[in-house]
């Protein structure tokens, strides 16, 4: 159901476009109600009285899938990838777990060789940061080595 974009391009025109966008609406308000149902927001010293205001258990143990549910019910498109070539066909995010960072996610921003995904990075990975910031996740703007942004997300720590 997520889309992390690393996948193919979604196929189809508006009606398709529609009916994807009425599967994230009902999947992100199933992952609000389990935070309502967990209730994890209150008197987990976070400092959220608002049960749907930090993410819960279940999130944290699926953080791929529950980034990449949050960006894109937050109309923020994913980044897809050709599956004959294995080149990227769209600019979007693409969140992936970080091997030596358990509970740790990362959202970049890519897309076509020359497609201009550099030049949008920055704007477009506040966006992602802000977004997720809102649903409690701690998210922090970054540079690599090679000069490009990525948020680092992470679960929030306790007491702030």
């Amino acid at each position: 159901m997520y889309d992390d974009g690393d996948g193919p391009p979604r196929a189809g025109g508006e009606r398709e476009a529609r009916a994807r966008a009425a599967e994230v609406r009902v999947a992100f308000e199933g992952m609000l109600q389990i935070r309502r149902l967990t209730g994890t927001g209150a008197g987990t010293g976070t400092g959220a009285a608002d049960p749907e205001a930090v993410p819960a258990p279940w999130e944290r143990g699926r953080m791929v899938r529950a980034v990449a549910l949050a960006l894109e019910a937050a109309g923020i498109a994913p980044s897809a990838v050709d599956a004959d070539s294995g080149r990227r066909v769209a600019t979007g995010y693409r969140v992936a777990g970080v091997p030596d960072e358990p509970g740790t996610v990362r959202v970049e921003w890519l897309g076509p060789h020359g497609g201009g995904a550099a030049g949008e990075e920055e704007g477009a990975l506040a966006d992602c940061a802000r977004v997720l910031r809102r649903l409690g996740w701690d998210a922090l703007v970054y540079r690599g080595r090679n000069r490009r942004r990525f948020v680092e997300v992470r679960p929030p720590h306790p007491g702030g």
